[in-house]
Order: C-alpha cells, then sequence, then structure tokens
C-alpha cells in the first residue's frame, strides 16, 4: 500500500519536474529572443544617431519602404529597446520563480528517494528505451 502511494508520489513529481523543466526552456528561448531584439535595436539607434538629421531615412513595412523622418525612427527604436529591457526584467523574475519550483521538485524528489530505499532501486532499474 505505502509502495504503491510512493510510486503515485514519485510519477506527480516526475510530472511536475517534466513541466517546469518545459516552462524554464520557454522562458529562456524567449529571454534570448528579447535579448536579440535588444541588441539590434541598440544597434539601429546607434546607426541612425550617427546620420544628420536632414538624412532621408526609410522604415521598413513589409515589402515596402516608406519615408520618415529620422526622430521618428529614433523614438521608436529608443522605444523598442526600453520594451525590451522591461520583458527581460521580467522574463528573468518568471525564470527566478521556476528556479525555485524546480529546487522544491528536486527536494522533494529526493526527500521521497530517502523514505523509500525500494522505489530508488526499481527506478534505477528502469532501462531507458
Amino acid at each position: 500500500m505505502a509502495d504503491e502511494t510512493n510510486r503515485t508520489a514519485f510519477l506527480e513529481i516526475q510530472g511536475r519536474m517534466i513541466e517546469i523543466t518545459g516552462k524554464l526552456k520557454q522562458v529562456q528561448n524567449q529571454m534570448r529572443n528579447k535579448e536579440g531584439e535588444k541588441k539590434r535595436a541598440f544597434l539601429t539607434l546607434e546607426e541612425l544617431r550617427q546620420l544628420t538629421d536632414d538624412t532621408n531615412t526609410y522604415k521598413s513595412i513589409g515589402r515596402t519602404f516608406v519615408l520618415e523622418p529620422k526622430s521618428v525612427l529614433v523614438k521608436e527604436q529608443e522605444q523598442k529597446l526600453k520594451d525590451s529591457e522591461t520583458a527581460i526584467a521580467s522574463l528573468q523574475t518568471s525564470k527566478e520563480y521556476l528556479e525555485k519550483q524546480m529546487a522544491e521538485v528536486e527536494s522533494n524528489l529526493r526527500e521521497l528517494l530517502q523514505q523509500d530505499p525500494g522505489l530508488a532501486r526499481q527506478i534505477m532499474s528502469m532501462t531507458v528505451m
């Protein structure tokens, strides 16, 4: 009876660990994407600032280029940079939360395996296909 309870607890912990790992990878990918957006916005902003104010600047819209004043493009890039930084900060908070959850789940798993060494032996004897 206790063996079956421990087995179901293990499966529950395993499912939770898989779920948290997936979410953590997703957040890390989103952070990587936002870092790329931030870098692109920063580099574009640096290039725009080197241009004189009377330079013709164009904005890409699909396959079309539209004439835009430099000031408008600079404001857009500054906003993209700010938005990316905000998103990265939010994602960092989510990542830290998920890492704490992962540590808690790992602790629960360790505790379960210490309580039932037979379950640990069963898990170690399973073959991965």
